[in-house]
């Protein structure tokens, strides 16, 4: 994309950063969807055998939680109200058995359940990572990386803490509640209508704060995504923002979007404050009524206080869950926000994809071809006008210009980095729509102006589109390139560790080390954008014997500055404006006396002054 298309906008308010940022929400969905939690089950089929153990698990802790007090009053109302002690003893023992077992079932469902979630979320993140780089380079040019962060990190933890805990702790909770419920209604129907009598009031309660604290939880999550991408920015452009003097700017708009952050989050305490309290006042007036009516009962010798003793032991058991149901309610909207941002990106479909027949392409010689091919960012505004040229194998194509004339453009169609958005683009005349991308790429060695180093030593840099290749291979890429001694040069030679973005190596080195990666991947196609712009004249006399062997046999395209480049080109194409204005070799042009001559004299003097 140009240079100028590309830059982010700084902004100078906390008003119009937060209206950006919530111009790029997503649309609002219902927190629980039946649609997102199948999508969450199906997640969990390759796991099918530790799934179905869970359940059974869920099933039987269920049950054992309200049978211990039941178990409990039958020793009550037999062996002891008989006096039979020998019953007793030998009951208890059944209860401890019981107890035991039920902290058996409790290890393994909590385990499976963890064990579960973990393996869930490790293939929605793979998902996310492998569809993010899937996606064309306009899904990134439109999306912020916080956002990409945000999807992989915050959103997959909600998630995580979905699956291992509300899902199953609640399947429990409504487990309980229900086996609860029908021990009770068993020992006394009559006190149990009286028990769930109030229940429209809880069901008003959670109806009420249902809404108010999914629009809470929607409010959090966005604005953590607005922080982390604010956050992501201004950590990558530090450099400019040291350079303008904006850190007191920048940090009074983190200082803005921490303090809505924090806002959200007191109103989702504030909603949950009083959601809680609210659900175990409501449980504590079901026992108290319970108790004046089972009390009633017995004076009135409708009831054994041997039964009233268990039914109060399992009351708390049917309210607990609603109480425990009501707090994990607050972690599945939040596990729900998150799931619907994940698969609205798993959703989201490509700009384009390789066909179903697309051609692999083995081996290419590397014939290019542009026939009227036009192209813009934005569809509306074209930045590539009717561009017509033939590149030959073994050619080198020089590409010259004013900034933002669409040099850089060219490069990346070739690079299928985006499509043409009218005209033929070919290779080997081949379609370029109709060849196997990885196949095409795999052939590509791309240098570009704003290197790119990862995290690791210099050698695994240089390996990094051939990690099989041994240190011998790197060694002789470097001889080549007659830069060897530049890169042992460095503390730990080519075991140094480069530092995020290729912090601690000098901006000539890293431009080297992305020539050697290049070489090592011994393209057909080779794509130099400005390549030796941060290399000094010096260093780049040194390589311009090196770099005639990398291009030998190879059609390379050049973006350039540096008239030793130009002069030995096969092809010079001048752009100006998005159109190929001149064509031809060095000499035809400046024969031409056109608007190549202009720029080879703004070249010739800027060369003479370095």
């Amino acid at each position: 994309m140009p240079k100028d298309d590309r830059k982010k906008p700084q902004y100078t308010t906390l008003n119009e950063l937060t209206r950006v940022t919530h111009q790029m929400q997503e649309p609002e969905q219902r927190p629980l969807d039946l649609g997102l939690i199948r999508r969450l089950f199906g997640y969990m089929r390759p796991y099918s055998k530790t799934r179905n153990w869970l359940l059974l698990l869920v099933i039987v802790r269920s049950i054992q939680l309200p049978a211990i007090p039941f178990f409990m009053g039958h020793i009550i109302r037999g062996p002891i109200s008989d006096g039979n002690l020998s019953g007793v003893f030998f009951q208890t023992a059944v209860l401890i058995a019981m107890i035991a077992f039920m902290l058996f079932v409790f290890y393994w469902r909590s385990r499976l359940g963890q064990e579960l979630g973990e393996k869930v979320i490790h293939d929605l993140r793979n998902d996310i990572f492998a569809h993010m780089h899937a996606m064309p380079m306009r899904y990134f040019d439109t999306t912020r990386l916080g956002r990409n962060i945000s999807r992989i990190t915050n959103d997959a933890e909600a998630v995580r803490v979905g699956v291992q805990n509300v899902l199953f702790v609640s399947l429990v909770q409504l487990g309980q509640m229900l086996a609860a419920a029908g021990m009770m209604a068993y020992l006394n129907l009559r006190l149990f209508l009286v028990v769930i009598a109030m229940g429209p009031v809880l069901y008003a309660i959670v109806s009420f704060f249902r809404k108010r604290l999914s629009k809470a939880y929607r409010e959090v999550q966005e604005s953590f995504s607005r922080v982390t991408s604010t956050l992501a920015e201004s950590v990558g452009g530090v450099r400019v923002t040291q350079g303008f003097a904006r850190q007191d700017t920048n940090a009074h708009l983190f200082h803005g979007l921490v303090d809505d952050h924090a806002r959200y989050n007191m109103n989702v305490a504030r909603n949950a404050g009083v959601f809680v309290p609210l659900l175990d006042l409501n449980a504590q007036m079901f026992v108290a009524f319970a108790l004046l009516i089972g009390g009633w009962q017995v004076f009135r010798g409708g009831m054994d206080p041997a039964t009233l003793i268990p039914f109060f032991i399992m009351v708390p058991l049917f309210f607990g869950p609603i109480q425990n149901i009501g707090n994990q309610y607050n972690s599945a909207l939040s596990a729900m926000a998150g799931a619907e941002r994940i698969f609205a990106l798993l959703d989201r479909q490509p700009e384009w994809q390789d066909p179903p027949e697309a051609v692999e392409m083995s081996a290419i010689e590397g014939r290019v071809e542009f026939r009227d091919v036009s192209f813009g960012y934005n569809p509306e505004k074209h930045v590539l006008h009717n561009v017509t040229f033939v590149a030959e194998p073994g050619q080198t194509i020089a590409l010259v210009g004013e900034t933002g004339s669409g040099k850089s453009t060219v490069i990346n169609l070739i690079s299928k980095f985006y499509l043409p958005n009218s005209g033929r683009l070919l290779i080997d005349d081949v379609d370029i729509r109709q060849i196997a991308s990885r196949s095409l790429q795999r052939q590509m060695g791309i240098v570009l102006q704003q290197n790119f180093l990862f995290i690791g030593t210099v050698l695994d840099n240089i390996r990094y589109p051939r990690m099989q290749a041994n240190r011998d291979e790197v060694l002789g890429v470097l001889q080549q390139l007659d830069c060897l001694d530049l890169l042992e040069a460095l503390p730990q030679g080519l075991d140094t560790v480069v530092g995020e973005k290729g912090s601690g190596i000098s901006l000539g080195q890293r431009q080297l080390i992305c020539f050697a990666r290049s070489m090592l991947a011994n393209p057909r196609i080779l794509i130099l954008d400005e390549a030796t712009s941060s290399v000094d004249t010096l260093t780049e006399i040194r390589i311009q014997r090196a770099l005639s062997v990398l291009l030998e046999n190879r059609t390379s395209f050049i973006v350039a500055h540096r008239l030793s480049t130009i002069r030995h080109a096969d092809q010079v194409l001048v752009m100006d404006r998005g159109r190929v204005a001149e064509c031809g070799s060095h000499e035809q042009l400046l024969a031409a006396d056109g608007l190549y001559t202009r720029l080879y004299r703004r070249f010739a003097q800027t060369a003479e002054e370095e």
